[in-house]
């Protein structure tokens, strides 16, 4: 197995604290696998807690369908040029969405994906907010609410991109590597 991050040095998960190994017991359990970006978190135990803690409440409150929170993602990491998050968040939506293509699609040009009315608005908005977050105004989230989504929803998703946009840039920097398992699952 590869390093999980180029750039900085992951600890050895027998030194990290009592609750940073359990999260990273349980999540090796249900993926069958580490996945390296909590590995490469457990650097700054901290930071791990709040990054995770923010993570969860952004995929367990919300009344966004994960596939629509993963599709989210894998577009913001694809315009932020995010490998790590390209290739392990399109894992997560070729499952959730069982769609094999869609995440190379949103990947390399959300535009050209096969997507509906609904669902495009909400990657645009996603796409504005993370290259040109100056330009987003009261019209950009009235469109939403036009197409369908709720104020909660509208939210949700600004929270998501906001907090991809964090995460791909903690993962350039750190040159976080995606573990191989996710190349292959769910094709």
């Amino acid at each position: 197995m590869s390093e999980p991050m180029t750039n900085f040095p992951a600890p050895d998960h027998d030194e990290l604290p009592d609750d940073l190994r359990e999260r990273i017991e349980e999540e090796t359990e249900r993926a069958g696998f580490t996945p390296n970006v909590f590995s490469a978190f457990g650097y700054k135990p901290s930071h791990f807690r709040a990054f995770f803690a923010y993570h969860d409440a952004l995929v367990e409150d919300t009344t966004l369908e994960r596939e629509e929170i993963e599709m989210i993602v894998v577009t913001v990491s694809g315009v932020n040029d995010c490998l790590y998050c390209v290739v392990a968040h399109g894992a997560l939506v070729r499952i959730h969405a069982e769609a094999p293509r869609l995440a190379d699609q949103l990947a390399t040009n959300h535009r050209a994906a096969d997507l509906g009315p609904y669902h495009r608005e909400m990657l645009d908005f996603a796409v504005k907010l993370t290259e040109t977050p100056e330009e987003v105004t009261r019209e950009d989230l009235a469109q939403l609410r036009n197409v369908g989504f709720s104020e909660a929803e509208i939210w949700d998703i600004a929270s998501v991109v906001a907090f991809y946009n964090l995460s791909n840039r903690m993962a350039t920097v750190a040159d976080l590597r995606p573990n191989e398992e996710f190349y292959e699952l769910g094709r």
